[in-house]
């Protein structure tokens, strides 16, 4: 078989192109977490804690200079504010992630099997009566 039927064959089957979908909506979705976590969660949370902008805080290391040719090296600093937005988007994203995981497994479950039928009326009757003939 050749590369490009093999290629053909892999790119027709149903499960690539659920993850082709699900990594393009994933992304989309990313993009929705990232705006609720900055524009929405972070503004309140930094106004309860003294108007505090989280994108601004950091801990510089070593501040901006210029060098001898006159080219200015950037400033190195830890920016724990924008990390711990990531890290809430992170954790939003995680439990949308296993709410949705938890609603496909109770859905796969596979319905209780019914309980197997026992003898009708007319049964229990003639068993009844042959018991008495006996």
């Amino acid at each position: 078989m050749s590369m490009i039927s093999e290629f053909k064959e892999f790119i027709s089957k149903g499960n690539v192109m659920d993850l082709a979908v699900g990594v393009i909506i994933g992304g989309a979705f990313g993009k929705i977490v990232d705006s609720l976590v900055n524009d929405i969660v972070m503004p309140p949370i930094g106004m309860l804690l003294g108007g505090i902008d989280f994108n601004d805080k950091l801990v510089v290391l070593k501040a901006a200079t210029v060098d001898a040719a006159g080219k200015e090296v950037p400033a190195v600093a830890i920016k724990y504010g924008q990390f711990f937005g990531v890290v809430l988007n992170f954790i939003i994203l995680a439990f949308v992630i296993f709410l949705m995981v938890k609603a496909v497994n109770k859905m796969r479950k596979p319905a209780p099997e019914a309980a197997p039928a026992g003898p009708t009326q007319e049964e229990l009757l003639t068993e009844i009566r042959d018991l008495l003939k006996k």
